[in-house]
């Protein structure tokens, strides 16, 4: 079978596509022949070296969907030919990006008839990020605010319409070019997150009960600016290794700080199910801004990290 891997860490060039031997399902572990894989930009910092692997050759990829190929001992729930997508690959063990993947079982769950392969690796990783964050952490409610940082990336977009489902006021930043998209999606408020006046413009709206920072070192401090007394700051991604919580404004609102990996979800599983739910209701629409093929897997290593889109972006092998 064929397997994107990389033989030393590096820039996208050492990506190249191997023919391996097919994989062989252990105890607890089912095999998929992977019909889509999603790229996000964690599968770059693995492949930098910034994220350390167990070993090196190394195949890239966190998320994941297609049919199950065979299954390992202690299995339960799954069978040959079901259609199952995952997330959580690629750190511990292989990751997705090849034809055949073998995945613990406990990171994979059913993927419902009405939606597509596509959507299933969409959503796999940002869908169970974004809950962890509203739902797990934040413990979002009806009638809150809640501010998105970054609505048009792939767990931004999935986000907006996880606090809209739950019933909130769903405020976002993007560039403008995304704004009318997502006021589609469940946005109540988007703001151009270049603008001078980012603060006051938030805080002249409403003040979030709940925030999602996905880029913690640079709003953290407005975070606590604009946040309500008692909001919950839910931290997932950085631009650089140092965020600065302003301890003053955190203490005298009662802010709740909280940082988070979506591989350490203890029940991916269960979170993966309610989204596959949410899929097929129309509720969360995963947006597949390109896909590419097997072979092209270091443009989309590029593209993630250099080019502007909504959504995400999908290997097909």
């Amino acid at each position: 079978m064929h397997a994107v891997r990389y033989h030393e860490t590096g820039g996208p060039e050492v990506l190249q596509v191997d023919d391996i031997d097919p994989p062989d399902p252990g105890h607890g572990e089912v095999v998929v022949d992977v019909h889509a894989a999603g790229v996000n930009p964690v599968d770059t910092y693995f492949r930098t070296g910034a994220y350390p692997v167990p070993e090196l050759p190394w195949v890239p990829g966190s998320d994941l969907a297609g049919v199950v190929g065979a299954v390992g001992p202690d299995v339960t729930g799954f069978d040959v030919g079901d259609r199952v997508f995952g997330t959580g690959l690629g750190r511990t063990v292989q990751g997705t990006h090849a034809e055949q993947v073998v995945a613990p079982a406990d990171l994979l769950a059913t993927l419902p008839d009405d939606a597509s392969f596509l959507e299933g690796a969409a959503v796999a990783l940002v869908g169970v990020t974004a809950w962890q964050a509203l739902v797990g952490y934040a413990a979002l409610e009806p009638a809150e605010t809640c501010l998105i940082h970054g609505g048009s990336g792939g767990v931004g977009h999935v986000a907006v319409q996880l606090a809209e489902a739950a019933g909130a006021t769903v405020l976002t930043t993007a560039s403008e070019q995304y704004h009318d998209h997502l006021r589609d999606l469940g946005a109540d408020r988007v703001f151009d997150y270049r603008r001078d006046d980012l603060e006051a413009a938030i805080a002249e709206t409403a003040a979030p009960d709940v925030v999602l920072d996905t880029f913690m070192n640079e709003y953290f401090p407005l975070d606590a600016r604009v946040a309500a007394p008692g909001a919950r700051i839910v931290g997932i991604g950085n631009t650089s290794d140092e965020a600065r919580i302003p301890l003053g404004q955190a203490k005298s609102k009662d802010l709740d700080f909280q940082v988070m990996s979506m591989f350490n979800v203890e029940d991916t599983a269960a979170v993966l199910e309610r989204l596959g739910r949410l899929v097929v209701s129309g509720e969360v629409v995963p947006e597949v801004a390109q896909t590419f093929a097997l072979d092209e897997t270091a443009d989309a290593h590029r593209t993630v990290m250099e080019e502007s889109f909504l959504g995400k972006l999908v290997v097909e092998p």
